[in-house]
């Protein structure tokens, strides 16, 4: 693929979409601790089930002004009036299910931040603090088994696929493809 930069990327970074690039580049595969993010990026990748990567990612900015810039606090609150106004919202995915799920799932990762002091704690203690090199998977053992805590917990939209997706995208797995320029984890 003809990048204008000359730099070669994974196969799934958009050419031709600015966001995307930056995406790929500045914030995939860097490691999270920070929950607020961390809390971010759950709730837009079980937005994307059955969907792009790329369709959440350019609807990003609009995600974030629906859903009060993802303050945790805001979002357990939500109650059936905002998530109504939310199914109007043509800026976000108007999926109810997963509209009621993010609001469901704020509330749960609010109860493992109390019980873990963080929810990047939380995360990070299945891996003893380490990020794990990978690449060319859609789940592991480590998705597997995350997914269902979270689902005995209560959270939904968090399949092992989902999982995996977020642990690539808050660094806990790092998986830029052999060739990009990115591929060697810093360490």
């Amino acid at each position: 693929m003809e990048w204008t930069d000359q730099k070669t990327r994974c196969f799934w970074a958009n050419p031709k979409n600015e966001r995307y690039i930056r995406y790929h580049d500045e914030e995939w595969g860097v490691p999270v601790h920070d929950d607020q993010h961390l809390f971010e990026m759950l709730i837009l990748e079980s937005f994307q089930a059955g969907l792009s990567w790329e369709c959440i990612l350019n609807k990003r900015e609009r995600f974030r002004a629906a859903f009060d810039d993802f303050d945790l606090e805001k979002v357990c609150r939500y109650g059936e009036e905002k998530i109504n106004a939310l199914c109007q919202d043509p800026g976000i995915v108007r999926n109810r299910r997963k509209i009621e799920a993010a609001v469901n799932n704020a509330r749960i990762f609010q109860d493992i931040q109390k019980e873990y002091q963080s929810f990047s704690n939380y995360l990070w203690k299945w891996t003893d603090g380490k990020t794990i090199y990978e690449t060319g998977k859609t789940r592991s053992d480590l998705s597997d088994a995350i997914s269902a805590d979270l689902k005995k917990r209560g959270m939904k939209f968090v399949g092992t696929t989902i999982i995996y997706a977020y642990l690539q995208a808050v660094g806990i797995i790092y998986s830029h493809e052999k060739g990009c320029f990115l591929e060697h984890m810093p360490h």
